[in-house]
């Protein structure tokens, strides 16, 4: 079965230096851990949390046919693996469905969740939640 849509990134440098897809986007990346992180770079817990925060809010839009307004806030922490060596990256989305009570609201989260690729790629994963939550703007 062939793509609908393909892309690639490299990453040359590591943690500090820049990640870029060949011919388009070119973003200076810098490791949170590092000895003077970059404040005007990014790194792997930022674009984790954009990529589910788009990819969960567009499925969520989907699932309402935008007859009401959702969000999609996610939040990536960094923590000592357990059991070690290394990190992990503990991870919760939260979804809000604009005039929903948080039962509705889980109406619309649970198959989002469900739809949504990039959930697929974390769903199983012991330190990934998704949780609903009032709307605000």
């Amino acid at each position: 079965m062939s793509a609908r849509y393909q892309t690639q990134a490299v990453n040359r440098d590591g943690g500090d230096g820049v990640s870029a897809v060949p011919g388009g986007l070119s973003v200076a990346v810098s490791s949170p851990l590092g000895a003077a992180p970059d404040p005007d770079a990014t790194n792997p817990e930022q674009l984790l949390a954009l990529a589910w925060a788009t990819c969960l809010n567009s499925t969520a839009q989907v699932i309402v046919e935008r007859a009401r307004r959702t969000a999609v806030r996610v939040e990536v922490g960094l923590h000592a693996a357990e059991p070690g060596p290394g990190y992990e990256f503990h991870v919760d989305a939260f979804v809000s469905v604009e005039g929903l009570s948080d039962a509705e609201a889980r109406e619309v989260t649970d198959p989002a969740h469900a739809r949504c690729p990039v959930s697929k790629l974390l769903r199983g994963a012991p330190t990934v939640r998704v949780h609903t939550e009032p709307y605000t703007r």
